[in-house]
């Protein structure tokens, strides 16, 4: 049975610390405006403090992902008919958003998040195209024929191991089927055997390094379905198993996460859902290699291309620098329904004794000032079995500091003990890498010492330095609240539909629900009709579990927060976050307020307490 709303109710010194600590982090509006695209339901844009030029660099700019040749991705058919994989109708099937043409960003009208890498020499030199940002951070609400884009949030949608599994077989087919790769060289205007030659032989590569992610960087225990990916899992696969060159170094993807939406996320001390990593630049290149950055680990020295990569640096702190501009967004009434402002109020004070403790709103409380003075909002870290939530991602290797991976060509290159063993921790190999692919990217630069240390985003990163202490017990990070209701579905690995299953004690939520693509706006959450979305979510498989945070009667920890919440208390906490935050465009200031909150003197914050604490 579902619960009726009331009425009226229409959302880580030594060098090896620094390095495992590196590794572990491993991520002028106008207002409302109405794009009709020609057979495309009407988009609503909300107001998050860019401007449609602010959006439109978001959507497109590369962070040096190369995927496959551009040209290629332009005509390549998909495999089961003569239709452009690369258009609208097939994008959509895996979740990526249609994107208009613009002779600036997008001249070939591509989808949004799909950008084209330019490398002007090189090993690698030519036109590219792969995933930013924007492909998996950045979502749209659909409700009643009305598309609501939701900037930095949560592409709920977007199914990457499909998308990858279809491109796998759009690429394999031409090279079995003699009719589809006449048309495809027809496309290219190649009729010379030498060209022809040649094209079969970019999509072979293609195919066997596309292919070689569908089988081994992604393999999945079970489909872990749209808005979700085991994002440390194939990170360790890209660059321990494909760019080293040892695929005995795979390792099962076993913990999926969902897509964090990115608005405060600049702001915030602790940029990922685990709670180790404060610089955002070393969390972004981490990323980036995990989305096919191409780069060279096998080489034997940097003077023969080791660290050389396809990374664009000033790309992704363009798109940084965006994002400490970008507002969480506000629930838009005219299309939602109104807000019940009384229940909201009471819904506050709801909200601040039972969950402000470790969720922050505005003002926020802040850390000490960092470089230049500036502050961040202090998260709370919560350890993992407290909370209770599925604690895979820490049994993974990117958390595990035994030998376990073959170091190939790197070996001479590994920071004592490990130099030239044999088998390395994984978190070692991967800093590394981390820490020389992003200096040889940087060396060609330039940057002053103040763009540097804007770079990584004004954290401790020069070698003389303590880089921020992670906790010294696995934890996932307690982001702030404004704007989480347009990111369903909820916990780190989307395992629970709506918000108003979140309050519910986690025994009384729903084992399996179908994750639809239309927006709930009463419980707040995915549609789990069927009606929307056909992929059945299951709690019980590995990485799906949607024990803990849950609000029950009994002692606090091992999976309780909070006392059990009566439904009218749970519809007036939805209806205060629904609610914030309070204005259209309320960005947070990038540094911290003028008079801040300070974390260390707020006795009610979880983060300066010991679980035991509460």
């Amino acid at each position: 049975m579902h619960p009726q709303p009331p009425d009226g109710h229409h959302r880580l010194m030594s060098m090896n610390d620094r390095l495992l600590r590196l590794t572990l982090g491993i991520a002028l509006c106008a207002p409302i405006a109405r794009v009709q695209n020609a057979g495309e339901p009407p988009v609503v844009f909300l107001d998050q403090g860019w401007s449609q030029e602010d959006r439109l660099a978001y959507y497109y700019t590369t962070q040096g992902s190369a995927i496959m040749p551009y040209d290629l991705f332009l005509n390549l058919e998909e495999a089961g008919s003569e239709r452009l994989f690369r258009s609208d109708e097939v994008m959509a099937r895996y979740g990526l958003l249609p994107g208009a043409v613009d002779p600036q960003h997008n001249p070939d009208g591509l989808p949004v998040g799909m950008a084209r890498l330019d490398v002007p020499g090189g090993r690698w030199q030519g036109s590219w195209v792969g995933p930013n940002c924007a492909a998996c951070h950045n979502g749209e609400l659909q409700y009643q024929g009305r598309r609501i884009r939701i900037d930095g949030g949560v592409n709920q949608s977007l199914d990457m191991r499909a998308f990858i599994g279809g491109l796998a077989s759009a690429l394999e087919r031409p090279l079995r089927d003699p009719k589809k790769f006449d048309r495809l060289a027809k496309r290219f205007g190649y009729t010379s055997d030498a060209d022809r030659r040649k094209l079969r032989a970019d999509v072979e590569a293609t195919s066997t390094e596309t292919n070689y992610y569908r089988t081994r960087t992604g393999q999945e225990p079970h489909p872990f379905g749209p808005g979700r990916v085991d994002a440390l899992g194939n990170i360790h696969n890209r660059l321990s198993g494909l760019a080293i060159g040892a695929p005995e170094n795979w390792a099962a993807s076993l913990a999926p996460v969902k897509f964090p939406f990115l608005w405060n996320t600049p702001q915030s001390s602790w940029v990922q859902w685990s709670g180790v990593v404060s610089d955002p630049m070393l969390r972004n290149v981490a990323e980036a290699i995990g989305v096919f950055v191409k780069m060279d680990l096998q080489s034997k020295s940097p003077q023969e291309g080791l660290y050389e990569s396809t990374l664009d640096l000033p790309g992704q702190l363009k798109i940084e620098r965006l994002l400490r501009r970008l507002a969480p967004p506000s629930w838009p009434e005219e299309v939602l329904g109104p807000i019940d402002r009384d229940k909201a109020k009471r819904g506050r004070d709801l909200f601040a004794k039972n969950c402000a403790k470790c969720h922050s709103t505005w003002p926020h409380r802040w850390s000490e000032p960092k470089k230049q003075g500036k502050r961040f909002i202090e998260n709370a870290l919560v350890p993992a079995n407290y909370v209770g939530t599925d604690a895979n991602q820490f049994t993974g290797l990117a958390f595990d500091a035994r030998p376990t991976t073959l170091p190939g060509s790197l070996a001479s290159h590994l920071p004592a003990p490990f130099r030239n063993a044999t088998l390395a921790p994984y978190p070692v190999v991967s800093a590394l890498v981390i820490e020389k692919v992003s200096e040889r990217a940087l060396a060609g630069l330039g940057l002053s010492q103040a763009e540097l240390v804007d770079a990584h985003g004004y954290r401790p990163f020069e070698a003389s330095e303590t880089l921020e202490a992670p906790p010294t017990t696995p934890s996932y990070k307690a982001a702030p609240r404004e704007g989480v209701w347009a990111t369903a579905p909820f916990l780190h690995n989307g395992s629970v539909p709506s918000i108003y299953e979140l309050l519910r004690p986690a025994s009384e939520r729903p084992l399996m629900f179908f994750l639809g693509r239309e927006f709930d706006p009463v419980k707040v959450g995915v549609d789990t009709s069927g009606k929307s979305g056909k992929f059945l979510f299951d709690t019980r498989r590995v990485g799906n579990s949607n024990s803990g945070h849950s609000f029950e009667d009994g002692p606090k920890g091992n999976g309780v927060i909070g006392r059990l919440l009566s439904d009218p208390e749970r519809w007036a906490i939805i209806e205060y976050l629904k609610s914030i935050p309070t204005e259209p465009g309320q960005v947070t200031p990038y540094g911290g307020p003028t008079n801040p909150i300070e974390a260390t003197k707020d006795s009610t914050f979880f983060h300066n307490r010991p679980a035991s604490g509460y």
